[in-house]
């Protein structure tokens, strides 16, 4: 685990191929770009031909409207574990300082459940490749999220109602 200061320790490195493709958001700390009313979210990322990553996020809202988001995310260092993520639209991206912090926390070996925060513990999402997980998988990667001083009072469980937007 890498650590600097007090910042929470990342995994220490990524396997990115293996970490593309489809995930669903099992839990969330709340933020105004997902509202507290959205279900079955899932993230999409998939490998750009400049080796930066596109991110596609999908959720239906309180009235099942379909809302999707596309950004793009790039490595910050060679472990893959800290990335910075960006939803500005594509002329925008130069911008300095709109970029957002998405640190890898931790993920089983199989790449089948993802802790992911930012360094400054605003944000903190639980991922899994399917849209549930076994409670024990969730209690023991939630522990691991307060560990690393996340404050999860308002932690979100994200519901997956079966209707797709992967």
């Amino acid at each position: 685990m890498n650590n600097t200061s007090d910042e929470p320790a990342t995994v220490v490195s990524i396997d990115l191929p293996r970490y593309l493709g489809t995930w669903f958001e099992i839990a969330r700390l709340p933020m105004r770009h997902e509202p507290r009313d959205f279900t079955d979210i899932t993230a999409h990322y998939a490998l750009q031909d400049d080796g930066k990553v596109r991110v596609r996020n999908r959720a239906l809202d309180g009235k099942g409207e379909l809302h999707e988001s596309i950004g793009e995310a790039r490595a910050v260092d060679d472990s893959n574990s800290k990335l910075e993520v960006t939803f500005l639209p594509e002329g925008l991206r130069w911008i300095p300082f709109t970029r957002g912090d998405y640190w890898i926390l931790r993920i089983d070996p199989d790449y089948t459940t993802a802790l992911v925060g930012s360094p400054d513990r605003k944000y903190l999402w639980l991922l899994s490749r399917q849209p549930r997980i076994e409670d024990a998988i969730l209690q023991d990667y939630l522990a691991h999220a307060r560990q690393q001083g996340y404050d999860l009072a308002d932690l979100i469980h994200t519901p997956h109602t079966g209707h797709p937007t992967a």
